[in-house]
């Protein structure tokens, strides 16, 4: 299991916190836990605030290709896919490669490109409907920190079965009070979120063998 940081290439967006924070209730809380028009493309204090394809996530593809040497014929998932995004680049930076997709909105499959229709599925990271070791790689981005403990300790052995020691995982984190609290100002989805070094204790306690990194706010 690795530190790397596998989403380097992608470009920093603005983030307004403050505005964030003053937005944010328990209502707007509840409409974006819904990962329905709002949080995808609705205002900003919901999510997104827009979320469209415009090619950012080649250079993220083309890493992740090149970090676990992946070949025409392998077989990769993508939990919390959303739209497919990644799952289109990865197809199109290494041609033949079977990428596929899990997200838990209908309205992000509903919305997804043209190019992974048939790819991606809709369904819940605690319970992947595949077989075990049915991928060479299975990555979640910013996704499994959406979850209740038990939920998140389940989507991190299903990502294990699938892919036994071949995933990538990146979450929110922090590694300062400060930087907690300007994290806790931002966020609106996450049910858990914790510092490096108890996310690590979490990973371990889920038996995952894979890669991981951090978002930070």
């Amino acid at each position: 299991m690795a530190e790397v940081n596998l989403l380097a290439a992608l470009p920093k967006t603005e983030r307004n916190v403050q505005a964030r924070a003053q937005a944010k209730s328990p209502e707007v809380v509840a409409i974006s836990r819904r990962y329905g028009q709002e949080y995808f493309d609705g205002e900003r204090e919901y999510g997104y605030g827009g979320y469209r394809y415009d090619g950012r996530w080649v250079p993220v593809a083309r890493d992740i290709v090149q970090h676990f040497d992946l070949q025409p014929g392998d077989r990769v998932l993508d939990v919390g896919c959303a739209k497919g995004f990644l799952v289109k680049d990865l197809m199109q930076v290494c041609p033949g490669l079977e990428a596929f997709g899990l997200d838990i909105s209908e309205y992000a499959l509903a919305h997804c490109e043209p190019e992974v229709v048939g790819r991606i599925h809709l369904g819940s990271a605690v319970k992947l409907p595949f077989p075990d070791a049915s991928f060479k790689v299975a990555i979640s981005l910013n996704t499994l920190h959406n979850l209740e403990r038990p939920d998140l300790i389940a989507a991190l052995r299903e990502i294990e079965r699938v892919a036994p020691g071949r995933g990538f995982v990146q979450v929110d984190s922090y590694r300062t009070p400060e930087e907690r609290e300007t994290f806790l100002q931002w966020v609106i989805t996450a049910r858990y979120h914790d510092y490096p070094q108890g996310w690590l204790e979490v990973f371990a306690e889920a038996g995952y063998r894979g890669d991981h990194y951090w978002t930070l706010v």
